[in-house]
């Protein structure tokens, strides 16, 4: 296939285009840094600085959208709300405007969203059919899904990816986590009692790999593993994983006074289930965080 990824510097992308092209298919990364793409997304890997250069006789079988500024890096004032919403609505918008105008439609889109679609919901098992969360990082997945469906009208199969917590030691929260906790410094938010739904990077990777090729499999995905943990117990699998103790608190109002409404994200979280993609046959190659986190760490 020739694919075009957004997004394709970061985590993510990074481990799919290596899994990519060593499938053989032929890349195309977007990045307003293009001296970078060969370095982290492998040689031979094409790049375009902007969505403008992708012109109507360019051929693209299929289309990967992860692009999007990072939710949780800063707090979220209503200048930081708009530069998420344009990172990700609007580039997307972009996207489905070149679709449409190109010669060869794309077969398919993957787009980018996350679990927090689902809102904050305590210990409620969460499906693809469970409704929207009404906060803002909800509001934020609708809009950019919304926007994602809008190239179905041109004959694309549309597959949304509601991702949880990454699991990888090349970025993401995990490695933000591992030095701390190996010096003995892990730490419980809150009361530990939210829920993490993550997901070991190959078995994500694993996950969009099949949905390009599987014709039948249109519509949102929890892109997650099957038992997801409390933070609770995901600190105490880590610091047993990393033999380091692990008994410090953050306080929740510490984190609500330091992150102010972007606090949710950690304090608030989704009990979410792969049922999609497990009804579909796909196997999880870590279905636990412990063997998940053996894996990483070795």
């Amino acid at each position: 296939m020739r694919i075009l990824i957004t997004g394709g510097t970061g985590l993510i992308g990074r481990h799919l285009c290596k899994t990519l092209l060593a499938e053989g298919h032929e890349l195309t990364v977007f990045s307003r840094n293009v001296a970078s793409v060969p370095e982290k997304c492998g040689v031979g890997v094409h790049a375009l600085a902007t969505l403008s250069d992708w012109k109507p006789d360019m051929a693209f079988d299929a289309v990967i959208n992860l692009a999007g500024e990072p939710i949780v890096d800063a707090r979220w004032t209503e200048s930081r709300k708009q530069v998420l919403r344009v990172s990700r609505i609007a580039l997307t918008e972009e996207l489905v405007r070149r679709i449409a105008a190109a010669e060869h439609k794309p077969a398919v889109l993957l787009s980018g969203s996350a679990i927090g679609y689902y809102g904050g919901r305590g210990d409620e098992e969460l499906g693809e059919d469970s409704g929207a969360g009404a906060d803002f990082p909800a509001q934020l997945c609708v809009d950019w899904e919304a926007t994602a469906n809008a190239a179905e009208r041109y004959g694309v199969r549309v597959c949304l990816l509601r991702t949880g917590l990454i699991l990888s030691t090349d970025g993401g929260l995990l490695a933000r986590m591992a030095l701390p906790f190996k010096m003995g410094m892990g730490t419980r938010l809150g009361d530990g009692r939210q829920w993490m739904s993550w997901i070991h990077i190959d078995d994500y990777v694993a996950m969009v790999s099949r949905l390009l090729r599987d014709e039948q499999m249109r519509g949102a995905y929890n892109m997650t593993a099957s038992a997801p943990v409390t933070n609770k117990e995901f600190t105490a699998v880590l610091a047993a994983v990393l033999h380091r103790p692990a008994a410090f608190v953050v306080p929740a109002s510490l984190l609500k006074l330091s992150l102010g409404e972007s606090a949710s994200l950690l304090l608030e979280g989704q009990r979410v289930l792969p049922r999609r993609m497990l009804a579909a046959g796909q196997p999880i190659l870590f279905p636990k965080l412990e063997e998940a986190l053996k894996a990483l760490f070795g």
